[in-house]
């Protein structure tokens, strides 16, 4: 069951997924990953991003951005850096584009683009940062090789990525937590799935060395996520 990765779907990966259901599961992930530490791990990898960069003009994707909750947490700390900062959300799911145009209408470093990140559209944009927060364990490993190479030609800086680590323990215990406290069935099926298609450090390595990066960190942090930082250079 934990040996390799799950090619299992979804409900997160149907694009045409929308309606009051997937507003309730947008709205459950942005409580799980605030409360079980999981956007932390986000901003420890933009720390590591930009160590030893000083451009205070960043133009910053987030792709597969959801109800669009990291890039409002991104625009604040961008706001306490004294930052100014060019934020892009980028989802194939235009109902998802439009509800997180509504959550984050109060930041106007935000704009979003419905795209599909393997479309020739979305391959000739330039960013300084690229991030991926929960993104990568949707798409399986030859995709990711494909998506990991196109961003290497993309980025000037870095390309961010936290994501989960298949681990038996974070499996049961999001089961359990989902299955007493969740009102969304999508989030009740995909919370323990997304586990199930997170990946080992081995597995991690492969795909990024063969996506042609050769200047990367990868780290474990709490709560069972992958901190990667994939440099341009």
């Amino acid at each position: 069951m934990f040996s390799k990765r799950s090619e299992e779907k979804e409900f997160l990966d149907d694009l045409q997924c929308e309606g009051d259901d997937l507003k309730q599961n947008l709205r459950e992930l942005k409580f799980i990953n605030k409360w079980l530490g999981g956007n932390n791990v986000t901003f420890s990898g933009l720390g590591q991003a930009l160590k030893n960069n000083s451009q205070k003009k960043l133009h910053v994707a987030d792709l597969g951005c959801g109800g669009g909750d990291i890039l409002e947490l991104i625009a604040q700390w961008g706001r306490r850096k004294k930052l100014t900062l060019s934020l892009t959300g980028i989802d194939a799911n235009e109902f998802i584009i439009n509800y997180a145009k509504q959550n984050t209408k109060a930041y106007p470093e935000i704009q979003y683009e419905k795209l599909n990140v393997f479309s020739d559209e979305f391959s000739r944009l330039k960013f300084d940062i690229v991030n991926c927060t929960l993104f990568c364990h949707h798409l399986d490993d030859e995709s990711l090789v494909k998506l990991f190479s196109q961003l290497k030609k993309q980025v000037t800086i870095a390309v961010v990525i936290n994501d989960l680590h298949r681990n038996w323990f974070a499996y049961h215990s999001i089961k359990w937590l989902t299955k007493l406290f969740s009102k969304s069935y999508m989030v009740k099926n995909d919370a323990k799935l997304s586990v199930l298609r997170g990946f080992s450090r081995k597995e991690l390595e492969a795909i990024i060395r063969k996506s042609g990066f050769t200047n990367f960190s990868i780290r474990w942090k709490w709560a069972f996520r992958w901190e990667m930082v994939l440099f341009s250079i």
